[in-house]
């Protein structure tokens, strides 16, 4: 670590690629920007403070990471289990993730700001959203069974090819959110209606 103005600054890894790290046996405090992290476990590891800028996780278990005020800037995540993150616990400062073929169950984005981020063929089951800012976000072939809507910001959020999901369009701001027909079932499941 480095000292500055009596702060502690984190020291600054570039450029590094770190493959089959086990990150919580040997973690490191440092502050990371464009490295690659290849099949590497984080499972219940404490990131706290730590800043990832311009980095890709691939094929990592990030399960029950301790985030509290991590900053995720440009991050993307391919094919990585991240069960139960507590994601509202990061810096919101410029907070954005990309993530692909991820399982992103039973973790929390209570009231982050997602504007920025994108998801695709993801899991998000029994994952919270709510007071979440998901507005303009392509939620492309995601699986959002038992994902909890409340209070969540979903204006021009697609679902047009999302599955699985169910909210209270009364609960929620929808204004032009896209829908397939498919799913209209899950925007009316609250109403105890029947359709045929």
């Amino acid at each position: 670590r480095i000292f500055s103005r009596n702060r502690i600054m984190n020291e600054l890894l570039t450029d590094q690629v770190y493959e089959g790290v086990d990150f919580v046996i040997n973690p490191i405090i440092a502050d990371f920007e464009d490295c690659i992290f290849k099949s590497c476990l984080f499972a219940k590891a404490d990131l706290s403070k730590l800043t990832f800028t311009n980095c890709t996780f691939e094929n990592c278990d990030l399960s029950a990471v301790k985030l509290t005020q991590t900053a995720l800037q440009e991050c993307e995540f391919i094919d990585c289990k991240m069960l139960g993150i507590a994601f509202e616990a990061c810096s919101d400062f410029l907070f954005q993730i990309n993530c692909q073929s991820c399982i992103l169950n039973f973790s929390s984005f209570y009231k982050l700001d997602l504007t920025l981020s994108q998801f695709h063929q993801c899991q998000f089951k029994k994952t919270d959203f709510t007071e979440a800012n998901l507005s303009t976000v392509f939620l492309s072939e995601c699986d959002l069974a038992g994902a909890t809507f409340e209070s969540t910001n979903l204006q021009k959020t697609d679902f047009s090819s999302a599955l699985n999901y169910t909210l209270n369009p009364d609960k929620n701001k929808i204004a032009g959110a896209v829908f397939s027909k498919e799913g209209i079932a899950g925007l009316l499941s609250s109403y105890k209606i029947k359709i045929v």
